[in-house]
């Protein structure tokens, strides 16, 4: 009796930690989704509509992308969108809110002047809600990163 306790108590262990797993899985490829879509919508808004386009003198807010039919945001730690400025270069952060509100992307753009570099974007998403992200509470979330460079 005692032996099959144990291998019952075994498989059960066993069984746990597999859908543990299972469950952070998933999490993970639509933290990773996020991190897609914030980095094409990115994409989209920076080289079909020169959105981020490179401005000077530097501009009170930072330029907004749209998507999806909703407009970006800017994250809590840059209010205007704007995370540095200089004479070659500006780097501008948006969170985008993803899946009607279920997942959340932040996206972060270095733009050079006119001729003077290489673009590159960061997205970083989430398996949760732009407003676990801005105040989590003790919450757990899952983060992937993507990058992109021309």
């Amino acid at each position: 009796m005692s032996v099959m306790l144990s291998f019952g108590l075994a498989l059960g262990a066993l069984g746990y930690k597999q859908e543990v797993l299972a469950s952070s899985a998933i999490e993970s490829q639509y933290a990773f989704y996020a991190a897609d879509a914030g980095l094409e919508c990115a994409l989209y808004a920076d080289q079909q509509s020169n959105t981020f386009a490179y401005q000077s003198p530097q501009p009170a807010n930072a330029p907004l992308m749209v998507c999806d039919g909703i407009n970006a945001a800017y994250p809590p730690v840059y209010p205007n969108g704007i995370a540095s400025y200089t004479g070659s270069q500006w780097v501008l952060a948006e969170r985008v809110s993803l899946d009607s509100g279920k997942r959340c992307a932040d996206v972060t753009i270095y733009k050079p002047a006119p001729g003077s570099g290489t673009t590159y974007l960061f997205s970083q998403g989430y398996d949760v809600s732009c407003a676990t992200v801005a105040n989590p509470n003790g919450a757990r979330f899952v983060a992937r990163g993507l990058k992109a460079h021309y």
